[in-house]
């Protein structure tokens, strides 16, 4: 199926008339790689389970004298039936507008009239194959960003915590995700802004749809518009084939934009006009393409800097913070800690098929009193961590390695011994610690310092085990 250049593999054409199926075969023989004829539409639909086609030419009366179009409305409810994406192109007699009209109303995507124009007929067939072509495209990238964006099979993490300021956030949740409102989530990383969104979204009328998220911090900017927008075949010297962006994806859906304060300045206008118009031209291409998404952002910008002209757009921020929820971290809901330990320690027992150990109250202590940078995400890691290292009955505060990431955040230089330790793989760590500790676990500011991207600093800490 689909094209190749100005190319396309299959159209059916049903008619119980010869002389126009010979016509319409000779006519798109020079725009398909295969022409289907059929008389009999029953054969026509069953020829469709082995070879989808690109297009199908449907009659809408059959048999001598018919013309109220009930056999071409049951036929096309037929082919609708089996193919939802299907691409059917009706053909009426002409002047029969009002048999035109209910066909497109019962799902038809257009039609032409006998006699036909063959410039006429090709335009139509043309424009109607292209149409299923993007259809199958945009199916195929609504797969892709719901793998990406779907939690990993069993990893699935529920919101958990019944602290005053957590109770806030539930409030928040329930009374924001039946609406159509944007929602701004502000938190610093780890605090768990995605799972927020998606249950904002899970809680929402879009949640048949699916859920696309978008990392701003992670888009390259001279890939910003394909990525979000889409691009078509040679809108540049990569793009071997259209592809929809992220926004066309979410049609119908919500999109997560994850790391929105990441957003360059001068990016922040292109979104914003995208987000008001509520349509996208992707690059390379004339004509915009409609798109009915509702949009949940994240940054873990604190509020004071997503004020600063210099750095946010204003107009682009009061389009996305209709409704507000600010996530707290961890050490300000340290009556969370015990729970969400409990739920960490039992996920990777299970997962790695350990034995639940006790968890003396001295522990549980310890962990509570601890600041969590880097806050649940942080957790989770040392829990995981703990199942895996642990060789007691109970657990141990070591076990947690707590001691390792409990110094002071804004860290001394090294000592001397550390500086004259001249191995490479040491010395990476030890600044990726440093910068990690220094910024409080905020990946962005951390990675900005040591000239990394995140996508590179995660990489390290997963090396080092940070």
């Amino acid at each position: 199926m689909g094209r190749e250049g100005n190319r396309f593999a299959r159209a059916i054409v049903i008619d119980d008339d010869p002389d126009i199926l010979l016509s319409a075969r000779l006519l798109l023989r020079d725009l398909f790689d295969e022409v289907a004829t059929f008389e009999a539409p029953d054969a026509a639909v069953a020829s469709m389970a082995a070879d989808a086609p690109d297009v199908i030419l449907l009659d809408a009366n059959f048999g001598r004298g018919a013309t109220n179009a009930a056999e071409g409305f049951h036929w096309l409810a037929e082919i609708l039936k089996r193919d939802p994406q299907a691409v059917v192109v009706m053909i009426t007699a002409h002047g029969g507008v009002n048999i035109a009209v209910e066909a497109m109303k019962r799902g038809a995507t257009d039609f032409v009239s006998k006699p036909w124009s063959n410039e006429r007929l090709l335009a139509t067939v043309r424009t109607a194959a292209s149409l299923r072509s993007s259809r199958q495209a945009a199916a195929t990238e609504r797969k892709r960003a719901a793998a990406i964006s779907a939690p990993a099979a069993g990893g699935e993490t529920p919101l958990l915590g019944s602290s005053a300021t957590m109770r806030r956030v539930y409030s928040l949740i329930e009374r924001a995700a039946p609406t159509e409102a944007n929602v701004l989530i502000l938190g610093e990383n780890g605090t768990g802004k995605e799972l927020v969104a998606r249950e904002i979204h899970r809680r929402s009328r879009r949640a048949d749809g699916v859920m696309v998220s978008v990392d701003l911090g992670a888009v390259a900017e001279n890939l910003f518009e394909s990525e979000l927008f889409g691009h078509v075949k040679g809108a540049f010297t990569d793009a071997r084939g259209d592809r929809i962006g992220r926004l066309q994806a979410a049609d119908g859906g919500t999109l997560f934009l994850d790391e929105v304060g990441n957003l360059p300045l001068h990016l922040q206008p292109k979104l914003l006009a995208a987000l008001e118009q509520r349509q996208v031209v992707p690059v390379g291409a004339n004509r915009p393409v409609s798109i009915d998404v509702r949009v949940i952002a994240a940054t873990n910008l604190a509020p004071e800097r997503l004020s600063d002209e210099g750095l946010f757009r204003q107009d682009l921020l009061f389009r996305l913070n209709t409704v507000e929820i600010e996530l707290p971290p961890l050490r300000e809901r340290r009556d969370d800690i015990p729970v969400l330990v409990d739920h960490y320690v039992g996920l990777y027992a299970k997962k790695y098929g350990r034995a639940v150990r006790e968890i003396p109250a001295s522990v549980m202590a310890a962990l509570e009193a601890y600041d969590w940078p880097g806050n649940v995400r942080a957790l989770r890691h040392a829990a995981e961590r703990a199942v895996i290292l642990a060789a007691d009955d109970a657990f141990t505060v070591e076990d947690f390695s707590l001691s390792r990431a409990s110094t002071p955040r804004t860290v001394a230089a090294p000592p001397a011994a550390a500086r004259d330790d001249l191995n490479l793989e040491r010395a990476e760590k030890q600044i990726v610690e440093t910068a990690l500790k220094k910024h409080a676990y905020n990946i962005s500011l951390a990675a900005a310092e040591l000239g990394l991207t995140r996508a590179s600093l995660y990489r390290r800490m997963d090396k080092h085990g940070l």
